[in-house]
Formats: structure tokens, sequence, C-alpha cells
């Protein structure tokens, strides 16, 4: 399977980076990102646009950390992919500004098209941007606060971006980790998450994944759609009873330990759909330099260097 060299044939690895979730374990954003591109040698990089961190105030837009984000991978020759929409990565998920509720659907709807062509608009003519991600598992409900699901909306994205820019791919993620798509918008890519270690009611679980079942979901969707896939989400940090930053390191380690790390690492190339882009890349930058714990960061270094 070409997967690669359809995504993008700057990397077979990535990460996705978050300045929120910087912010959750009390870091500075600059010096993560600094040391994932020099230290960890990363060239790919998931990048969100939060519309509640850009356009706090309706019609009023800073972009200056997202700039200067763009700006360092650039320097040091790395990609991104660009998210866009309400639902970007990392909790609460939904990451509306707060004005946006107070407007009536219709006009919810509007004002989010229009930071999504803002966003493109800024954005498009920047050479490190390869593609872009829309609206991170879209129709998922049952996950984040103030979801808002509406796929008559999506479509509207989806059809903007294209419009916008019809030149990059458009990446959707499926909205469980099972499913494949069959009703619009159907993206240029599809994008899986993969998980193994799980906390619910009370308990770790071992997930169902296993590399054969993704490599028969991206064969249906190639059969169904001629449309590649790859792992976008790469489960590489703890998933436990509370927020990690609040976990001690036992717990976390309970829930993503060296050898667990190594081998979602092994599980997800197994599945040949690439790029992977590995989740966790502040969680090991925060263990190796508050908890001097770094191997975690080195034995996702191994892939990069």
């Amino acid at each position: 399977m070409k997967n690669s060299k359809k995504l993008d044939s700057n990397s077979k690895f990535g990460v996705s980076f978050s300045l929120k979730q910087c912010r959750n374990f009390g870091l500075s954003w600059q010096p993560v990102l600094r040391s994932l591109l020099t230290d960890m040698g990363i060239k790919r990089f998931r990048l969100m646009s939060y519309w509640n961190e850009h356009e706090v105030e309706q019609g009023v837009y800073d972009f200056s950390e997202l700039d200067a984000q763009i700006s360092l991978i650039a320097k040091h020759g790395g990609v991104i992919s660009l998210c866009l929409g309400a639902r970007q990565p990392r909790w609460p998920e939904n990451h509306w500004p707060e004005w946006a509720w107070s407007l009536t659907h219709n006009e919810r709807s509007e004002a989010l098209l229009h930071y999504v062509e803002t966003i493109v608009k800024r954005y498009r003519d920047n050479p490190i941007t390869i593609s872009y991600q829309l609206e991170n598992e879209a129709l998922l409900e049952q996950f984040g606060e103030r979801p808002e699901v509406d796929r008559d909306r999506l479509q509207q994205e989806y059809t903007l971006v294209k419009r916008l820019d019809p030149k990059r791919p458009v990446i959707m993620t499926t909205s469980t980790s099972w499913g494949i798509p069959m009703r619009q918008p159907i993206p240029d890519i599809v994008g899986f998450s993969y998980y193994q270690i799980l906390y619910r009611d009370g308990k770790y679980r071992l997930s169902f994944h296993r590399p054969w079942l993704d490599k028969l979901r991206a064969a249906t969707i190639q059969l169904l759609h001629s449309k590649p896939s790859f792992i976008h989400e790469l489960q590489a940090e703890p998933w436990g009873p509370k927020n990690i930053w609040e976990m001690d390191l036992a717990d976390q380690f309970n829930s993503m330990s060296l050898d667990q790390l190594q081998e979602n690492i092994r599980q997800a190339k197994a599945t040949n759909l690439y790029p992977i882009d590995l989740w966790g890349a502040e969680w090991w930058y925060w263990l190796k330099t508050k908890h001097r714990a770094p191997d975690h960061w080195n034995a996702v270094k191994e892939l990069f260097t």
C-alpha cells in the first residue's frame, strides 16, 4: 500500500502538538516545540487552530501564537497538517468561543464557516501546510463538552475548504475506532485512532485494536471510495482515572509503560498505514524535564533519529 507517498513524502512518523496541553502541564509551548524539532528531529506536525484561542471576541483575531508555531516549524524544515473547525484534539474536544453560544444555531454555523474560511485563507499560501484535518472525530457525540453534531454543516465546511484550497487534501477522522465513512462528506484521506490501553468504569482495559483490523478497514475504504487511510492518533500517553498531570507516575505507567509504548509503536507499524502521528509529545517532554524520566522521550526519539 502506498499511503505514505500519497500523504506526505517528508516523514513516515509525526506528532500532534497542542499549546493547550503544554499549559496543562505547566509548560511554555516554545521550548517543547523547539525540543521536538531539534532534539527529537520531528518534521511532521498535526497543529491545532483552536477557535477559542484565536477569536476570543467575535470578529477580532489574534493569530500570533499559531503564526509563531508555524514559523518555528518552517525554520527547522518541518511540515504541518492544520486542524480546522470547532472540534479539534485535546479536551474539551469542542473549542467553541464563549460568544458563539449567545448566537442561534444558524448564526453559530455561519460564524464557524467564517472562521474556517479565515484560517484557510491565512495559511493556504504557506508551503509547509501540506493538508487540513477537518473537525476531529466530527460525529462523535459521547465524548467532550458541548458537542454539536451537524452533518449538513460539516458538508458545508468540507465544500468550503475544497473550494478555497483545491490543491491540498482534506483529512477527516472516523468518529469510532471501528467505523468506515459511508455518507457524505467523504474526505480525501481517512484518519484512524489507534489505542490499546483504555480506562473505563474504574478499570484499565485492553482495546480490540489489532493491526489486521485496521488493514481491513483501510482496504475496505480503498475499495469503496479509492481513498487512502493512515493512523492520525497513536496512543503514546496514559489514559487513566484523572488528568495525566493529576496522576502519580505509577498510575501513569500503569497505562503507558515503556513496554506498552514500544508495543503500540510496533503494532502501528504492522498496519503499514503511514504516516503514523503519535499522541503524547507534551507528556514525554514533561516526564523528561520535570520528573527526570527520559525513557519515553528517548524511545520515541529512535523513530525519528
